[in-house]
């Protein structure tokens, strides 16, 4: 059977679930349905805006469902109606059983790490706030336990020390959909072999790790730690939510940074700057450099242009 005959329902949100999308679409993969959230009010305006995935499905006239619970029953007819051979699921929200286990051939889900490592909602950020040199991705069969299932394919990428999550983020998504492609395929030709997580995680000496929500207490910087520490947060929440410090009282998030590692007696957190070119962030082994930050009801600026609009006094 070709995997261009498989009746695939496709299911996600954000912005990194349409680069799967388009790559099946490119592929010339039948969708039959595609399932993404409901448009949600935003904005000054509360204008209703749909998600990244159901504006890309508009545009390629798919059949779209926004169901805002799963166990519907009326949703569930829908999809049930659809007679799909196979679901795919990226970047979605956490699926029922009666859901996932419906079609012949089971659900499938694209994964930001190299799992088991990462199971969880953030699977990028966590990766470069722990200094991992090296992240990937994974697609895996969907059961009970949240990111549990049973290993299809993975794929590896390397990292780089001043990378951001956004950064990885544009990478992975595209790395995910080629092996989205070669798992469908592979799926169909009967070729692949599933492999438990239990099993992999015996036979690697990848240490298992959560990676949960990011919260407002991850983002906040602790400058007792070392630089390397300090400048991965930074670009590991880069660039969204933004880690944060306070400058005069005020919110100063920093989303790019550079480290300088030295002995040093300065306390930690105080802030040096020339008011011109550099405010840097003494850490227990260091400074870290502000490069790219926002001040609290301020846009987003290079350092330079901050320092010519504010008047920072270094602190003490």
């Amino acid at each position: 059977m070709s995997y261009k005959d498989l009746r695939i329902v496709f299911m996600g949100t954000p912005e990194f679930a349409v680069a799967s999308l388009a790559a099946l679409i490119n592929d010339g993969c039948n969708i039959v349905g595609v399932i993404t959230a409901p448009d949600k009010a935003a904005g000054r305006g509360l204008k209703l805006q749909s998600s990244a995935v159901k504006q890309y499905a508009v545009e390629h006239n798919l059949n779209i469902l926004q169901p805002e619970k799963l166990k519907n029953l009326e949703f569930i007819a829908q999809l049930q109606a659809l007679k799909a051979d196979i679901q795919i699921v990226v970047a979605f929200r956490m699926l029922p059983e009666l859901v996932w286990n419906m079609p012949k051939m089971g659900t499938i889900n694209v994964h930001g790490s190299l799992l088991p490592k990462y199971r969880g909602a953030a699977p990028i950020n966590w990766a470069i706030i722990n200094g991992d040199e090296q992240t990937g991705v994974t697609t895996f069969k969907l059961k009970h336990e949240i990111d549990t299932g049973d290993i299809l394919l993975q794929a590896t990428l390397p990292t780089h020390e001043n990378e951001t999550a956004g950064q990885v983020h544009d990478k992975m998504k595209q790395l995910g959909a080629e092996l989205l492609l070669k798992t469908i395929e592979a799926i169909a030709n009967n070729s692949i072999l599933e492999q438990p997580q239990k099993q992999l995680q015996n036979t690697s000496n990848a240490a298992f790790q959560h990676a949960p929500k990011i919260f407002t207490e991850t983002c906040k910087i602790d400058f007792s730690k070392t630089v390397d520490q300090v400048h991965n947060l930074i670009r590991g929440l880069s660039p969204f939510p933004g880690a944060f410090t306070f400058i005069d009282e005020k919110l100063f998030k920093i989303f790019l940074s550079k480290k300088e590692v030295t002995p040093t007696t300065t306390t930690t957190g105080q802030m040096l700057t020339d008011g011109k070119t550099y405010l840097k962030f003494a850490c227990n082994n260091g400074f870290v450099y502000a490069l790219q930050a926002q001040l609290e009801g301020k846009r987003k600026m290079n350092i330079d242009e901050i320092l010519r609009g504010n008047k920072f006094k270094q602190t003490s």
